[in-house]
């Protein structure tokens, strides 16, 4: 039992890897032979795996061809992005009462190399910093599940880049600006509440961004 079911973890992170970065396009079909032989396992475990991944919304089911990668459309997208909003904003307001003076400056550091980058047009890198930005808020959250829930969402999201999605280009600058507010909030001892309002605020607003896209 405890043999199949690491098979079917491994089988689950391999697809799920490529799912992510983009090996496996949206709409490309899932090959569960070539699989099973990739991690050396039968048929079973990789079943499971695409099951589990069907659940994670990442897979979807077509009649007549099997599992394939599933893409995210303007539904979709607006919808994770609203239970992001949610979870972020109690992640930042639980991170809020137990962040420490050295992390704030790093939060600092990392929006002013944000700013660098959007000035000297270094947009490829902004991406990473702003993942960095606020995972290092949430590194200070005492609720791992919470957190995870999070990183995993923020995994389907990244699926959008490989879809061809992109961003209303003047929402970055406004991005920045608020990061600077929230970082004076946490550096104030804001209430919790209001930090909390003020960080799922910001994810909704880059939600409008999309609407807005050119």
């Amino acid at each position: 039992m405890e043999n199949k079911m690491n098979k079917r973890q491994y089988a689950y992170k391999v697809i799920r890897t490529r799912i992510v970065d983009g090996t496996y396009a949206p709409g490309q079909r899932i090959i569960i032979d070539q699989i099973a032989k990739e991690v050396g396992s039968s048929h079973i475990p990789v079943r499971e795996a695409i099951h589990q991944l069907e659940s994670d919304q990442l897979i979807e089911f077509k009649p007549n061809i099997g599992a394939i990668v599933r893409g995210i459309d303007n539904e979709l997208y607006t919808e994770t992005l609203h239970v992001l909003a949610l979870l972020e904003g109690h992640a930042t307001a639980l991170s809020a009462p137990l962040i420490t003076s050295k992390g704030i400056e790093t939060l600092a550091s990392i929006n002013n190399e944000m700013k660098e980058m959007l000035e000297n047009y270094e947009l490829d890198k902004l991406g990473v910093l702003n993942r960095e930005f606020h995972f290092h808020i949430y590194s200070f959250c005492p609720n791992n599940l919470l957190i995870k829930n999070i990183q995993e969402t923020w995994s389907r999201l990244d699926i959008v880049r490989q879809a061809g999605f992109t961003f209303y280009p003047k929402r970055t600058p406004q991005s920045i600006e608020e990061h600077y507010t929230l970082i004076r909030l946490l550096k104030e001892h804001a209430d919790s509440s209001e930090i909390e309002d003020y960080a799922r605020k910001h994810k909704l607003l880059t939600l409008e961004a999309f609407k807005k896209r050119t």
